[in-house]
């Protein structure tokens, strides 16, 4: 498959983007990709701008709180994280979600997750921690390929097939582990059947020994604006709890969610 490069290409061909803020924004989400400090020559390779450039912007992020110098490399504020509260307090949706979140982390005695798709990618926007210790590091925040993942197949099943078929035609999609299905026939197969069966199932494709379940909210409207999600250690959790009362639990609470959303 194919990398889709028209989201960042787009816009700036649009007139009314401001070019330096797009590559600011770029700058910081680079932060996040690498996972460590960054010295202006690493912003300037890894982001393709000179390294002019990238000075004048990590310098401004600086000013602005958002990077920190140490005399080597610059490194995340945490200053960062109003950017995110900002979805998080505008929206609404983890306000009224965590309680469900919580109750439901109790009931399975796994964790929880609350995720929403933008662009190719879904988006963790809140999360209650089982007890249990998952092999795999995730917390609000982090985003994650839809096509690896329960939540992103049952978010992308409410697209159109036309959509559905768009993202299949130019996502690059890459193994995690030996189960991750890459290929767009079979994607396109268990997104169908998401759609269908109204949850998605994806058994160690993004990390091994690790399986989760999904399943959507929907608005009063009936679209599906987040995905609701279990996960569990494959070695404790067998498909048949995963398929029978840890599906029923989360369809029950994604239900009361839905309804909960709609009369607001």
């Amino acid at each position: 498959m194919s990398k889709n490069n028209a989201d960042t290409k787009a816009p700036e061909q649009n007139r009314d983007h401001v070019q330096a803020l797009g590559r600011g924004l770029e700058v910081l989400k680079l932060f996040g990709r690498e996972r460590r400090p960054l010295s202006v020559t690493e912003v300037a390779t890894l982001s393709g701008i000179t390294r002019t450039a990238a000075r004048r912007l990590v310098l401004t992020l600086e000013y602005m709180g958002y990077l920190s110098y140490d005399g080597t490399a610059y490194a995340v504020r945490p200053a960062v994280l109003e950017i995110g509260d900002a979805y998080v307090l505008s929206s609404g949706l983890p306000v009224v979600v965590h309680p469900y979140l919580e109750r439901l982390a109790e009931e399975t005695q796994e964790t929880v997750s609350l995720t929403v798709l933008h662009r190719d990618k879904i988006f963790y926007v809140d999360r209650v921690q089982a007890d249990r210790v998952l092999t795999v590091e995730i917390v609000v925040g982090t985003s994650l390929p839809a096509y690896a993942v329960a939540t992103g197949r049952v978010l992308l099943a409410d697209r159109s097939d036309a959509d559905i078929d768009k993202y299949l035609a130019t996502v690059d999609a890459r193994s995690f582990t030996k189960a991750t299905t890459i290929d767009a026939a079979e994607l396109r197969a268990k997104i169908l059947a998401a759609r269908e069966q109204g949850w998605s199932l994806a058994d160690e494709e993004l990390t091994e020994g690790i399986r989760s379940i999904a399943v959507p909210v929907r608005d009063a409207d009936g679209h599906a604006i987040a995905a609701l999600n279990v996960s569990a250690q494959a070695s404790r959790v067998s498909l048949e709890r995963m398929r029978g009362s840890i599906f029923l639990a989360l369809q029950r609470a994604a239900a009361q969610i839905s309804k909960d959303i709609a009369a607001v």
